[in-house]
């Protein structure tokens, strides 16, 4: 049981380091934001990361995501990848990368499975192999070792013990592991934004080296990127039969602010514009949701919200609830119950989404 920061209210629902209810979010967001931001000090302290976006007005600008930092000689962007040495931006480029990858069997456990080509054929025959789930192929999974946000509850965030390493690999290295019977490529970690221009790179040599099969280019996102790269993300997705997956954490800005010490903005003005295109290709759909259905904070209203926003959108863009898992500071939060899945559930379906679902059904309590 945690006591809440500001109105005093005891609940198992609420994080032990964030120390602020849901209700207090929403109604004293200036000060609930300023009990939240000591846990995402705390946890960027840890890890050896910026505690906030640099913004020195005589640093060098990166533009690459919504942080937009502008790094003091000597300094590191907020993802950790890039340092300012001697006037010059240094670390990861479009040859040279921090990431790890594996082959993954298919069908795998990816988000979009239900709708995806691996899973269902989908798109059989320009886009799948056969028309039900792809036995015998595989999946290049490759995890980027940074992100541009700092979830509380992050389910991958191991990937900050690889951030300020020197080893990276370089893009041809992770080219040539693309084998005949890799079908497709998912990028995810941490999270491809801060490094996209070598994923573009890498999946545009994978492609070129086999141009006359399938090979599809999918990304796991919190959407965070320059509008120009998600251009290029989405164009990929689309010719290659893959699709652009967005982590829509909250509707709240100020919630989401809260979870992951960053703003929402940019990532529903891209969903937008990834929206766009939508229609040129629904089957397989180039563009898919979930959202983490965190205990004690992202409830059936938060959900409500989102799927209405993304029904306003295109109501037939895919969505998925999932399950989540005590990790990172939110260790001490319980799983999800099936009473909290199923009123979100409902939630999104009144929104008017017309297809929305529960993943991770094995991990509710």
């Amino acid at each position: 049981m945690t006591r809440c920061s500001l109105c005093g209210k005891s609940s198992r629902l609420i994080s032990r380091a964030l120390r602020v209810c849901l209700k207090c979010i929403r109604s004293q967001p200036g000060e609930a934001l300023g009990v939240a931001f000591r846990a995402h000090e705390q946890s960027r302290s840890a890890d050896g990361l910026p505690i906030e976006p640099p913004k020195d007005p005589q640093g060098r600008s990166c533009s690459l995501c919504v942080n937009e930092c502008r790094i003091a000689q000597g300094g590191f962007g907020y993802c950790g990848l890039r340092k300012n040495e001697g006037g010059k931006i240094t670390g990861v480029s479009r040859q040279r990368g921090k990431l790890s990858w594996y082959h993954d069997p298919l069908p795998t456990n990816c988000v979009g499975d239900w709708v995806c080509p691996a899973g269902t054929g989908a798109g059989y025959p320009k886009f799948a192999y056969c028309r039900g789930a792809e036995y015998g192929y595989k999946n290049l999974a490759v995890f980027f070792h940074a992100c541009t946000f700092n979830c509380l509850f992050c389910q991958n965030w191991h990937f900050k013990r690889e951030t300020s390493k020197n080893k990276t690999a370089s893009v041809h290295r992770l080219a040539g592991d693309v084998d005949a019977r890799t079908a497709c490529i998912c990028y995810f970690g941490g999270d491809p934004s801060p490094q996209l221009p070598y994923a573009l790179n890498a999946s545009r040599l994978a492609i070129d080296a086999d141009s006359d099969r399938i090979l599809r280019i999918c990304w796991e996102t919190n959407g965070s990127m320059a509008s120009d790269l998600l251009d290029k993300m989405m164009d990929l997705a689309l010719e290659s039969g893959g699709c652009v997956k967005f982590d829509l954490k909250a509707r709240d800005e100020n919630l989401h602010r809260a979870l992951t010490g960053v703003t929402n903005r940019r990532t529903l003005e891209n969903f937008e514009r990834a929206a766009e295109k939508f229609d040129r290709r629904p089957i397989p759909p180039p563009l898919i949701a979930s959202t983490l259905l965190v205990p004690g904070y992202i409830d059936a209203q938060e959900i409500r919200a989102i799927a209405g926003f993304m029904a306003a959108v295109n109501p037939d863009i895919p969505y998925s609830l999932l399950a989540f898992h005590p990790q990172y500071y939110m260790s001490d939060l319980p799983l999800t119950s099936r009473e909290q899945a199923h009123q979100c559930l409902a939630a999104a379906k009144y929104s008017g989404l017309t297809r929305v679902r529960l993943g991770n059904t094995h991990m509710l309590v």
